[in-house]
This record gives C-alpha cells, structure tokens and sequence, in this order.
C-alpha cells in the first residue's frame, strides 16, 4: 500500500489555495491598467523617449484638483511592474525610482496605430460588466446575460446610448487595425483577384479604408446598421451604406465579415450567410470571414485568449460563440457554402475563404 506524505499534500492543497487567491484578485490587475489608460501613464512616459520618475509622470497627469496622490500612484506602478506592464530600475546615484515600458504597455498607447486601449475601456466599461454577475443564473434559467442585466440587446443599448457606442466603435477601430495588418498580408492574392467587395458590419469602415489603399482596383462598401453609418468617418475609395444584413446585403464579387458572425448564434449565422450568397454572383463570387478557428485543446499563443473571447461572446451578444472547425463547416453548408478554405494567421483570427455552390 502507498503511503502519501503529508508534507506533499499540504504543499499541493497551498498550491491550490495560491492559485484560487490568483483567479480571486484577478479584477485588481485589469483595473489596475484601466486606471493607468485613464491616467494616460503610458502615453506620459512614452512622449519622454526615455524611462521617467514617479513625480514626472504625476507631474504630467491632468488632475482637476492638482491634489495627487503620489502613493496610491505607487502602489498601483509597482503593482504593474510585477506584472510586467512597465519596467522600474533605481539609478545607480539612488535618485527616484525610474519607469519604461514594456511591449505590453506599448500596446496601450492611445495614439499607437494600433492599440488596445479602446478595447480594454470597453470591457473594464460597468454596462459591460453588469452581465457578468448572471452568468449562473443563465446557467439554471436560459437566456442571454446582458439581455438580463439591461433588459435589451448590446446593439439597441449602443444605438440608443451615443457616448456608449463611440466607445464601442473605438474599440472595434482599434482590434480592426490590429487584425487587418495580418489580413492584408496573409491574404494579399486573393484580395487581387477581387473587383468589388463588401464589408458587412463594418463599423467605422476602417477595415475598407486599408483594404482600398493597398487595392485600389476593388469597389469597397462598408455596411452597417444606419446608426453606426452615421458617425463613420469618410473614407477615400470606400462608399457608407446603411441597412441590416438580416434583410438585404447589398452586392459585390466577394463579402468581407471581420469578427461579425461570432456575435450571433447559428441560426442567425445562416441567415446572414444565404444573404451573402444572394447578394455574390455563382461562378466568382466568395465570402471572406476573419474569425477565430476554436481548438480547445490547442498550446498556441492565442488558444486560451480564445476559449475567455467564447465565454465573452455568451456575455454581451445575443447568443455569439467562438467556434471550431467543424461547427464552421456545418454553418457554412447550411448557408450555401459547402467549399472552404482556411488561411490561418499568425495572430488572433484566420481567414475563412467560403464558396457557394
């Protein structure tokens, strides 16, 4: 018989315990960096070319006030540097503490093209906190988290809420870019061959704005529900259309979706696909989807950002979800898209070249 040694078991049970106080905390991180966005640390220290004290970067913060708290500026700094948002080294004449960035806190910059500031405004934002606290009781009951918390669908909050939707807006624009410089690269010979092309739920239309200046050659719509349409910024080669895909998607050679069908269940998925195909021509009309290809058990640098964007899509869309190769191919079938190629990217999403019959 085995002997278990006690000494074993408690190192594994604290272990444990380290790790659940982790997950616990977890909020602090994420809030820690929102506040250092908000506080525009990044962007202070970014516009010196150079690391800078605590007091320098108070010094420029905007404070109505001018009352700042040099120590809970601290606290919160040397929290983000163990996490290795920012870098800290003490000067060899033992002046101030000084502070860097990381690749990390670089991604923050508001003026970087890109940047994931937008985006991580967005999520830290309370409406979309809110449904995350009805996620058990989806679980017991059905129903959709932030239908329950706001009585309405994220879409009708944002076109219903002006501040809200440009924040949403700017945090698309700006995982867009980030997603549309691996497209446009990953992609570049079938985008050659294309004459005209339309991107459905397209946002700002910053997805066409990059796709017309590299291809000149293509007609570039962007498509979207008409209250995003209204506050799109113009676009040289690209024309604003407003409508709903659900009903009619105008038409072109080829239909451009980034990061759109993950937002819908499957059902939903199919409609808009057999609109997609109604609105492409037989012989050389596609669709070009930029989505997450879901492998649950996969060690890339991705793969487990993707199973949290899953459990984020059940949060705020109305029945979205991240899916894998093989749901794909049966939306994609039921659509009128029975042929399928996928490019896959070397960053987030990959490409889902789809054919009609």
């Amino acid at each position: 018989m085995e002997v278990t040694d006690p000494s074993s078991n408690a190192e594994s049970m604290l272990k444990g315990q380290g790790e659940i106080l982790q997950i616990i905390y977890g909020f602090v991180e994420i809030m820690a960096v929102k506040s250092a966005v908000e506080l525009r640390i990044p962007d202070i220290i970014h516009s010196h070319n150079s690391t800078v004290s605590l007091s320098q970067i108070a010094s420029e913060i905007e404070s109505p006030t001018n009352q700042m708290d040099l120590n809970t500026l601290a606290r919160i700094m040397r929290l983000l540097v163990r996490r290795k948002i920012f870098t800290a080294q003490t000067p060899s004449n033992g002046g101030e503490m000084l502070y860097g960035l990381t690749n990390s806190s670089r991604c923050l910059l508001h003026d970087s093209k890109p940047s994931l500031a937008p985006l991580l405004l967005l999520e830290c934002h309370p409406w979309m906190l809110t449904p995350w606290h009805f996620l058990s009781q989806c679980v017991k009951e059905g129903g959709l988290p932030f239908e329950k918390a706001h009585r309405c669908g994220l879409w009708d909050l944002a076109s219903t809420n002006p501040e809200f939707n440009d924040v949403f807006n700017d945090a698309m624009t700006g995982i867009t870019k980030i997603m549309m410089e691996a497209v446009i690269e990953g992609y570049n010979d079938g985008f050659g061959r294309i004459g005209s092309m339309v991107d459905v739920g397209g946002g700002s239309g910053s997805a066409m704005a990059r796709v017309a200046k590299n291809f000149p050659h293509i007609k570039c719509v962007n498509f979207d529900l008409p209250h995003v349409i209204a506050t799109a910024p113009a676009h040289e080669g690209v024309h604003h259309i407003g409508g709903d895909m659900f009903d009619v998607i105008p038409k072109a050679h080829a239909i451009f979706m980034k990061g759109v069908l993950h937002d819908w269940s499957d059902q939903d998925c199919v409609k808009i696909l057999k609109n997609c195909r109604e609105a492409i021509p037989e012989k050389i009309g596609k669709v070009i989807i930029v989505e997450v290809v879901l492998r649950p058990d996969g060690d890339g640098p991705f793969d487990d950002t993707n199973l949290a964007v899953d459990l984020v899509l059940f949060a705020h869309t109305s029945g979205g979800k991240e899916r894998t190769e093989e749901e794909w191919k049966k939306v994609l079938e039921e659509g009128g898209f029975p042929r399928y190629n996928i490019i896959q990217l070397p960053t987030l999403p990959s490409i889902i070249e789809a054919f009609p019959n």
